[in-house]
Parts: structure tokens; sequence; C-alpha cells
């Protein structure tokens, strides 16, 4: 996938009534299990359709390998396949037994049914251990945070519970086991299934106070939440959670990219000059949308970008995602303004998803003066506050640990502060 990989698994075996059925593993992003529509047109070859992703495999088993075209949508591109297991070394991943008590729970709002792990620490106290609720990043995932064998908020679930600290972590809506319609769910729908998580702590009224923790986009709804809920939120943690607009942050994003992919920089400043221009475009109010799109294709066209890259453009501008739709006029900025609990807020210096820089420079001028707050950078980590080498997406995978122990100990360290 450009310079990044992707783990892919084809499980072939027998239903109850003796038919060749098939499914798709894609460990990397934690999904399993996708179903499909499978046929064998001769002895050594097989068709797989999958309806979920617009996405098919047409292969031929060959010395022992199975050789396919795989196609979704205009993409299409050559994959062997071999028999084996998609294995991950993950020392940080903890095992049972544990030392504490865990508990499967649920809590509702109008829209979802969200499933999670409730996770009470050794040594718990009803009305004097703190709780945190967990909050994952863009993208469906499950309590984990699975992605790419790594599980970031078992491994600080686990690390909390053991230094005297519980949890609440839950799948996304429509993931796992949690239920609701996640596919034109936007942040604001994710912040009110926090807020229902909060409300069933509140709830329970086993807690000394409720912190929420957010990965990602998580921690922009961990900011959100700190805003709205003020007499229930007693501290929040951003983890690489953005404090600066959406159109901002996607830029970066774009600019980080196609810099790290070696194109020549004055393609890549052009590519986000056109790019902000189309987010403009998708943003405008009170403009009839057929004007807006077209001054769209205007400063597309305009440009001195390749035809590839003018189409990717195009696709962004025409697109109608709710997620993103919504995500570029996302400004954080009034909201952390309002915040007046503590807060933790960190970024890796190498996150290539939300730039660490300008990032927590956002917080540092628009946070109210508090003298509990701990705004911190990490050297050589990335969005998945790993160490790694350049902070590349394609590095995730391939690094065995899953969170630096520093910032592990680190938020444990605070937490305990406030208490």
């Amino acid at each position: 996938m450009g310079n990044a990989s992707l783990n892919l698994a084809l499980n072939f075996k027998y239903d109850t009534y003796n038919n060749i059925i098939c499914t798709l593993d894609s460990p990397d992003q934690g999904a399993k299990d996708i179903p499909s529509d499978v046929r064998f047109p001769q002895p050594d070859s097989v068709c797989i359709n999958l309806p979920l992703l617009n996405a098919s495999f047409n292969g031929k088993l060959t010395d022992n390998q199975l050789k396919t075209t795989f196609t979704q949508g205009t993409f299409s591109t050559e994959l062997t396949f071999t028999p084996g297991q998609v294995e991950y070394v993950r020392p940080q991943t903890p095992t049972a037994p544990f030392p504490y008590k865990t508990e499967e729970v649920t809590f509702s709002h109008d829209k979802a049914t969200l499933s999670g792990t409730l996770t009470y620490p050794t040594k718990y106290k009803k009305g004097k251990t703190p709780v945190v609720l967990m909050v994952s990043g863009s993208g469906l995932q499950n309590r984990d945070e699975e992605i790419m064998g790594h599980k970031p908020f078992l491994v600080i679930a686990d690390y909390l519970a053991r230094n005297g600290i519980a949890t609440l972590r839950y799948d996304d809506r429509g993931f796992g086991k949690s239920t609701g319609d996640p596919s034109k769910a936007t942040t604001a729908d994710f912040y009110e299934d926090a807020a229902a998580g909060i409300r069933f702590l509140q709830d329970k009224k086993s807690f000394k106070s409720i912190g929420l923790l957010g990965h990602s986009e998580g921690g922009q709804i961990a900011f959100l939440a700190a805003s709205r809920l003020p007499e229930t939120v007693s501290f929040i943690i951003s983890m690489a959670g953005p404090a600066i607009p959406g159109n901002e942050i996607l830029i970066e994003q774009n600019h980080q990219l196609l810099s790290g992919q070696g194109l020549p920089e004055n393609l890549v400043d052009e590519y986000c000059t056109v790019l902000r221009k189309v987010f403009a475009c998708k943003m405008t109010k009170g403009l009839p949308a057929s004007v807006a799109t077209a001054q769209g294709y205007i400063a597309i066209n305009s440009s001195h970008l390749p035809e590839a890259a003018k189409e990717n453009l195009r696709t962004v501008l025409s697109t109608d995602d709710p997620w993103i739709d919504h995500f570029i006029t996302c400004d954080p900025t009034s909201d952390i303004r309002n915040i007046q609990c503590p807060v933790m807020a960190v970024n890796g210096s190498l996150d290539c998803q939300v730039d660490a820089e300008s990032n927590l420079e956002a917080l540092r001028k628009n946070l109210p003066d508090n003298k509990l707050n701990s705004i911190q950078e990490y050297e050589g980590l990335n969005h998945l506050f790993q160490h790694c080498t350049t902070g590349s997406v394609s590095e995730y995978s391939t690094i065995e640990e899953t969170i630096s122990p520093e910032v592990l100990s680190d938020i444990v360290e605070w937490i305990n502060r406030l208490q």
C-alpha cells in the first residue's frame, strides 16, 4: 500500500453443510472474519467476492501458492498468498491471570449500545479510586484500540490497574459487540457515545473521580467532554488529540505523507494549497453546492499537478463522507478555552498524523492557566507513542513496542498527583 505494507489472510473452511466458505482477515487493522461469496470455477481456481468492501480476489493455486488478482473499485494489483498464520511479537500485551478484576458492561443512549470492559484495579476501594474512560481514535476500533497486532488500550488499562486506577474501554459503535449505525457517524456522534459512558460511570457511584483518556480523535472528544460536562469530568488526558481545526490536521497529514513518499517539495506544497481550497469549497455555507463544487474544480484543474493528483483531489471534492465533511469543520479552540479541569496533553515528536509542534502550541495558547496542567512532547515517538525511526505509518506493525513505558509511567504519576 504505497510505502506501507498490510497483512491479509484468507481463511478457508467447511461449514455445517460441508460447503467450503471463506473469510478475510486484515489483522493489521483489527478486522476479522469479513464474509465473502466464494466459488470454484476450476479445481485449482477460486473467485472470492467481498460485497462489504466492494472488492474481490480471483486466483489460481500453483506450487502451494494462491496467486490472485485483487480488485477494489478501480484499484487492482497482483497478490500471492502462502499457507501460514500472521504472527506478531508484542511483549507488552498482558496475558492472564491478572491480579485485578474485570467486568463486562454495556451502556446506551438513543443511537447506540456500547459494550465494554470495566477494569477494577488492585486494592480497589469504592468511592476512593479514580476511573478513566478510554476513547479511541478515528476509524472503527475495538475496546483495545487494536491496530497491526498492537492493543494500546489493553496495555494502558493493565498498567493503570496495576497502579491503582480503574478504566472503562469500549468497542466503537457498530463494531465488536457494540451496536449502532457507524456509516454516517461523525465526531459529534462519537462524543455522544463517550458522554453515555461518563453517565454510566457517574450512575455507578463507585469511583472517586472520572477522567477521560483519548487517543487521536478520542483526544479531541476528551476536550469536548471537559468543556461541556465540567461538573462530571475531573481530568482529561489527550494523547495526540487534535487541538487545531480539522481541515488543518488533514492538510498537515497530506503534506507529511507526500513528503515521505519523496514527492518534490513544490508539488507537495501545491497539492496542499489546492486541497485547502477544496476543503474551503466543501465547508462553504450559504453558497449553492453546485457553485462551490464548480469553484473547487476550477482550483483543481488550474493547478500544475500531475493528472493522478488532480483525480485524487476531484474524488475528495465529490465524495459524500459525513465523517470527513464534519471533521474539516471542527475547530476545538472554543472548547479548549472553556476547560477548567486539569489537562495532560502529550504528542510524539515524530507523529506524522497530528503534528506535535503546532498541536501543543495551540494547547499552550488556548488552555486556561492551571498549575496542574502537563503539556509534553516526547522525543522520538510516533502517533502510537512507540519509539520509532521515521514516524511513518509503515513502521507501526514492525515495531514490537506497543507504547513507551515512559508515557505509561508519566500518565500514572500525573493521575495520582491529582488525587
